[in-house]
C-alpha cells in the first residue's frame, strides 16, 4: 500500500507532502521482527528532522536580533527606547532602527547635498595611509555585491562544473560572468575567452576560490543557484536526483573530450 492511499483510523487521508526521508522514517509497514526500540528510535528521528531546523532557524536570527540590539541601542536616547516605558525589554527595535537609519542615509546620499557630504568624508578617509586601503576594498566589494544583486544584475549567473582538484573530479562552480579587464585583455590560455567563476568550499559556501578558466573548460549545468547551494552545504546529500544529473553530466564532457583529443581519422582512398 502507498503512502498516499494510506487513511488513519478516522478515515483522513495522511499529509500529501512529506519529504522522502519523513516518508520512510514514518511509514506504518514495517518489517518482520520490528521491535519497540527501533520504532522509537524512528520516531525520535523524525522528529529531530521537523523540529531541528526551525530551532536552529530560530536561534540565528534571535541570535542577530540580540546582537543587532547591543550594537544600536546604546545610541538611542533612553527617551525614544520602549524599554524605560516598558517592564520588559523589546527584541528587535534596534534592528528596526538601523533599517530606518539606513534608508534615510540611502535617501540622504541620493541629493546633491549628501553626495558632497560622502564625497568630504571620502577625502579624509583618503588621507590615512592604512586606513584608505582598507575603506577602498571594502567599498569596492559591498559596490559589487549591491549591484550585483540588484535588479540590474544577479550575483551568480549560471552554474557549472569544472575539473577539480585534479583530472578526473569535478567540481561544482558559480559562472559570475565573463573575464574583462587585464586579465581578460592578456589572455594566458590562449585566445579563447575566459570566464569568471567561484568555487566554494563544500559546506562553506561563503569561502571559495575565484578562478579564470577558458570557456571550454566550463560545462554549464541545466540547474539554479540554489540547488547547487543545496549540494555545497549539504555536502551532496540533498537533492540525489541532481546528483545523478551532475554525474551524467560530467560523464558526457569527459566523453566529448575525449572526443576531441583523439586525432581525426584520414581516409584512405581504395
Amino acid at each position: 500500500m502507498s503512502a498516499s492511499d494510506r487513511n488513519d483510523d478516522s478515515g483522513a487521508p495522511s499529509p500529501p507532502q512529506l519529504s522522502a526521508g519523513l516518508e520512510r522514517l514514518t511509514q506504518e509497514s514495517h518489517p518482520s521482527g520490528w521491535h519497540l526500540g527501533a520504532r522509537l528510535r524512528n520516531y525520535f528521528l523524525t522528529g529531530l528532522v521537523v523540529v531541528g531546523p526551525v530551532t536552529i532557524t530560530l536561534y540565528f536570527a534571535w541570535w542577530f536580533i540580540n546582537v543587532t540590539d547591543a550594537w544600536i541601542k546604546p545610541f538611542v536616547p533612553k527617551a525614544y527606547l520602549p524599554d524605560t516605558y516598558l517592564p520588559f525589554e523589546l527584541p528587535g527595535f534596534g534592528l528596526i532602527v538601523g533599517i530606518i537609519a539606513l534608508t534615510l542615509v540611502g535617501a540622504l546620499a541620493a541629493n546633491l547635498l549628501g553626495r558632497t557630504l560622502i564625497s568630504f568624508g571620502e577625502q579624509m578617509v583618503g588621507g590615512m595611509p592604512i586606513v584608505r586601503n582598507i575603506y577602498r576594498a571594502l567599498k569596492q566589494i559591498f559596490e559589487s555585491v549591491v549591484d550585483a544583486t540588484g535588479p540590474a544584475g544577479q550575483a551568480f549567473q549560471k552554474v557549472g562544473l569544472i575539473e577539480f582538484p585534479s583530472k578526473g573530479l569535478w567540481s561544482i562552480v558559480f559562472v559570475t560572468g565573463e573575464t574583462t579587464g587585464a586579465v581578460g585583455a592578456i589572455k594566458p590560455g590562449g585566445e579563447e575567452d575566459l570566464l569568471t567563476v567561484f568555487m566554494p568550499t563544500g559546506i562553506v559556501p561563503p569561502t571559495g576560490f575565484v578562478c579564470f578558466l577558458p570557456r571550454s573548460s566550463v560545462t554549464l549545468l541545466d540547474m539554479n543557484v540554489e540547488d547547487a547551494a543545496k549540494v555545497i552545504i549539504s555536502a551532496g546529500m540533498v537533492t540525489p536526483e541532481s546528483q545523478a544529473k551532475l554525474q551524467e553530466l560530467a560523464d558526457k564532457a569527459k566523453l566529448q573530450k575525449k572526443a576531441k583529443s583523439r586525432p581525426p581519422k584520414i581516409s584512405t582512398p581504395t
